[in-house]
C-alpha cells in the first residue's frame, strides 16, 4: 500500500492510501491546509486544534450542503424524467388516435372510390 507524506498546518504526516490515489491525498493535505491558513489569518492563533477542528467542521457543512443540493437537483431531474415520460406517453397516444383517423378516413376513401366506380360502370 502506498504512503504519502503530506504537511497540514506546519506538520508532517505520514499516510497510507489506495494504489494511484497519491496525488488525490496530496491534493485533499493541500486543500486542508489552505483552509486551515485562511482561518489562521482571519482569527489569529486561537490553538491548531480549535483551527482543525473549525476547518473540518466548514469543510463538513460546505459537504452537507453539496449533498443537500444534489438531492434536490436529483428530484427535479426524477420530476422532469416523470413528465418526459408522461409526455412521450402523451405523443404516442395522440399519434395512435392520428393514425386511426388516417386509417378510417383512407376506407372512406376507398369506400367512395368503390362506389364511384362502380356508379362509372353502370352508366
Amino acid at each position: 500500500m502506498p504512503q504519502v507524506t503530506v504537511s497540514i498546518a506546519g506538520k508532517s504526516y505520514r499516510m497510507a492510501c489506495g494504489e494511484g490515489e497519491e496525488r488525490h491525498l496530496e491534493e485533499l493535505a493541500r486543500g486542508l491546509d489552505a483552509r486551515i491558513d485562511e482561518m489562521r489569518k482571519a482569527f489569529g492563533e486561537i490553538g491548531d486544534m480549535r483551527l482543525h477542528v473549525m476547518a473540518a467542521l466548514t469543510l463538513s457543512d460546505e459537504l452537507a450542503e453539496t449533498r443537500r443540493r444534489i438531492e434536490t437537483l436529483e428530484r427535479e431531474i426524477a420530476a422532469q424524467r416523470e413528465a418526459a415520460d408522461g409526455a412521450a406517453q402523451a405523443r404516442l397516444a395522440a399519434e395512435s388516435r392520428l393514425a386511426e383517423g388516417i386509417g378510417r378516413a383512407a376506407e372512406r376513401v376507398e369506400q367512395i372510390a368503390r362506389r364511384l366506380s362502380g356508379a362509372t360502370g353502370e352508366g
